[in-house]
């Protein structure tokens, strides 16, 4: 049976860091363990925030292989790196690959081709025939430029208890409030967007899957932790102190932004691959004034 409970609550989609447009093995190294000093329940390596798309397909794996032994199952494994608008050629993927170390795939809906409610069903329909592990759907129409609806998600969830999750990044309140009152039990409803995850999760949402989390894993754990317990002031306290720093993290896109804000905690540089560009001189600066004047009042 599939243990559903270890994905609620923070995960946190990793950043890949570069130095010299190789991969950093040190600095990864250094953000997962800041993450599980941090308190957060989960990792997920490879996602948009992990640069996956301008990885080559040996550097993704030596990427999760890395992050397996370094996490030493201490905390699940998302791989994100199954995302695809060719079926056939996923579904192969999926079926060459060797998941050990890996508790769920985060696969987002088919990119540039924007299929049909329908197609897109068939399509996870197709991965799910021959994935090995649990599947975390992903909807984020601002990439993919097709949204998967509540009533697709929900039909997914009926359709098999291996898909435990979607990650919501679509930022249509209606629509999750729809999907929280409506999902089986069995399945789960993650933010994929820290500005408003806080109304997300007090509407009944089970967590998210966090890019602030790199640079404020206790603080963006405490937030999600607060709310469940009920403590909801509290938690509004953190997420307004967090809140100003949102606008520099995604000003130039993520993951420019974050990988800003970890070269400024000493994490990593904030390198980037074309063709993404490093943040500027100019945002960079706001941003750290955002995350210093956070610092003054953080208290976790």
């Amino acid at each position: 049976m599939i243990d559903i409970q270890k994905f609620r609550g923070t995960g946190v989609a990793l950043v890949t860091p570069f130095k010299n447009n190789e991969i950093d093995y040190d600095a990864l190294t250094n953000i997962i363990e800041h993450q599980i000093s941090g308190g957060v329940d989960f990792l997920v390596s490879l996602g948009t925030t992990g640069e996956s798309v301008t990885l080559s397909f040996d550097e993704c794996v030596s990427v999760l292989q890395h992050t397996i032994k370094i996490n030493n199952q201490r905390l699940p494994i998302v791989a994100g790196m199954f995302g695809a608008n060719n079926t056939a050629a996923l579904r192969q993927k999926i079926i060459d690959f060797d998941f050990t170390g890996i508790d769920a795939i985060l696969s987002s809906s088919p990119a540039y081709v924007k299929p049909t409610q329908e197609g897109i069903f068939a399509h996870y329909v197709a991965i799910e025939e021959v994935c090995p592990v649990p599947i975390i759907l992903y909807n984020v129409p601002g990439r993919t430029a097709s949204n998967i609806n509540a009533q697709t998600l929900i039909k997914l969830a009926r359709h098999s208890k291996k898909f435990i999750a979607v990650k919501d990044a679509s930022g249509d309140m209606e629509q999750a409030l729809y999907l929280i009152e409506n999902k089986p039990d069995h399945f789960l409803a993650l933010s994929g967007d820290d500005p408003s995850a806080f109304h997300f999760i007090t509407s009944g949402g089970d967590g998210i899957i966090s890019v602030i989390g790199n640079a404020y894993p206790a603080e963006w754990s405490a937030l999600v932790n607060n709310i469940f317990a009920g403590n909801i002031e509290t938690a509004k306290t953190i997420n307004n102190r967090l809140n100003p720093i949102h606008k520099w993290l995604y000003i130039e896109g993520n993951p420019t932004g974050i990988k800003g804000s970890m070269e400024h905690l000493g994490f990593c540089d904030r390198d980037v691959r074309l063709p993404l560009l490093p943040m500027t001189d100019r945002n960079l600066t706001h941003l750290k004034t955002a995350m210093d004047l956070a610092k003054t009042t953080l208290k976790v």
